[in-house]
């Protein structure tokens, strides 16, 4: 495998389409060459997640929606033959949903699931980012994008270190 891109999103209420914050750290030929974080506006000003992120209204309101954000992360995606997440079936399903909303070309990257990986790799339980993290000593501040991303990122080169497919 050449190219994986980690992707994480922080959302602001329950709609898979409420995207406030995405990071996306892409992997090639087994280093982390490009981070790229953003915050966005969501669709709506209700935010139902500060207490887990700490992003309000204020912070995203003058930020891009998710189309103005696309022409950044769609480059990063292309480059990439795998999504990485922990999750998994959560981050797609944003990433789909915006794309959705916005009527752009919905990604058709497999992803593969730090969750699933850290369960095969090393029998890790509870699964949780911070408790994969902890187990793989990774730096982590849990529920920002960017280092969210970047614990994905170094989960699946660990497992493949190890060994593992992703």
């Amino acid at each position: 495998m050449t190219a994986f891109a980690a992707i994480d999103f922080e959302t602001a209420d329950q709609g898979r389409d409420s995207a406030c914050s995405v990071a996306v750290v892409l992997v090639e030929n087994g280093r982390i060459t490009e981070r790229l974080q953003r915050l966005i506006r969501p669709p709506r000003s209700r935010f139902l997640f500060t207490h887990i992120h700490g992003l309000r209204w204020e912070d995203c309101c003058e930020a891009p929606d998710f189309a103005g954000v696309w022409p950044d992360l769609a480059p990063l995606l292309a480059r990439a033959t795998l999504l990485v997440a922990h999750n998994a079936p959560f981050d797609k399903g944003v990433l789909h949903a915006c794309c959705t909303a916005h009527r752009l070309p919905t990604p058709r990257h497999r992803f593969a699931c730090t969750v699933q990986i850290a369960r095969a790799a090393w029998g890790v339980y509870p699964t949780k980012l911070p408790d994969v993290c902890r187990h793989l000593r990774i730096a982590l501040k849990h529920h920002d994008a960017l280092s969210d991303a970047s614990a994905c990122a170094e989960i699946a080169l660990a497992a493949l270190r190890d060994g593992h497919k992703l």
